[in-house]
């Protein structure tokens, strides 16, 4: 038997997840909330003979309702739309940053919820999600869930719902900091001389060699660094830069202090 998925919320994440389950079509029975769909949105949904913006109070209980929504309007949908989808066997799958299981639980009565956070290479397959669910959440339940993140990449589990806003910090914003360094390289390129477009295209073509280089050889990035790392050369001259009194290391850590804050005022 099918298992039956409702999508709350087919934005960026969401649309990545549903990209991610067209496979699955034969697997699963799947309903589209949202109320501006994109034309993807709409077309995998067609094409797979899906429901889109069913009417929440016609009754259909689902075994899991996947929230894609953004935290600052989960109340507000939560009581229009999400608990009108919730049975006595309901998992409830949030994506959202900051709003935690209680809240969860008291805006929608979901019996069991499992928390994840991914991040945006997870619309090609290339992201990571880490999740947590408690102690309650029955095995199957749990395995539902599992199945429906990893058309998104690489899924981990974590020990505590805590734990949740640190990853939120460091991989779910994670992809912003890289860009922000590709970004960086090219501009510094540019101020140098090189042509905008060539400066871009070195920078980018680095960041994503390193990340494949990281990929196949397994080695640490610590590893990685030291061998391209010639004493008195060029490249330890440059890092002796970006780390002196604390550097890019200070910077990174206060960054996710900051990101860890705000995902906890979304929360509240």
């Amino acid at each position: 038997m099918k298992n039956r998925i409702a999508l709350v919320g087919g934005g960026r994440m969401g649309g990545a997840m549903l990209r991610g389950w067209a496979p699955l079509a034969d697997q699963i029975d799947l309903v589209v909330c949202d109320p501006f769909p994109s034309p993807e949105v709409n077309e995998i949904v067609s094409a797979k003979g899906w429901l889109l913006n069913p009417d929440p109070a016609a009754g259909a209980k689902f075994d899991c309702v996947v929230l894609g929504i953004k935290p600052q309007v989960f109340a507000t949908v939560a009581d229009q739309t999400v608990k009108h989808l919730i049975g006595e066997n309901t998992v409830v799958l949030s994506i959202m940053a900051g709003i935690g299981t209680a809240k969860i639980v008291e805006h929608t009565h979901a019996p069991h919820v499992v928390r994840a956070m991914p991040n945006t290479p997870g619309q090609i397959g290339k992201g990571v999600t880490a999740y947590w669910c408690s102690p309650t959440v029955p095995t199957p339940t749990e395995e539902l869930a599992k199945s429906l993140l990893r058309p998104l990449g690489l899924v981990e589990k974590l020990q505590s719902e805590k734990q949740i806003d640190v990853v939120t910090a460091v991989s779910g914003s994670g992809p912003a900091y890289v860009f922000l360094l590709a970004e960086a390289m090219a501009a510094a390129g540019e101020a140098e001389g090189l042509e905008r477009a060539l400066a871009e295209r070195l920078a980018w073509q680095t960041v994503i060699g390193a990340a494949a280089l990281m990929e196949e050889t397994g080695q640490t990035p610590q590893e990685l660094r030291r061998a391209v790392t010639s004493p008195e050369g060029t490249t330890a001259a440059a890092t002796d830069v970006l780390t002196a009194g604390g550097g890019i290391v200070s910077l990174v850590r206060r960054a996710v202090e900051t990101a860890i804050h705000r995902a906890r005022q979304l929360g509240k």
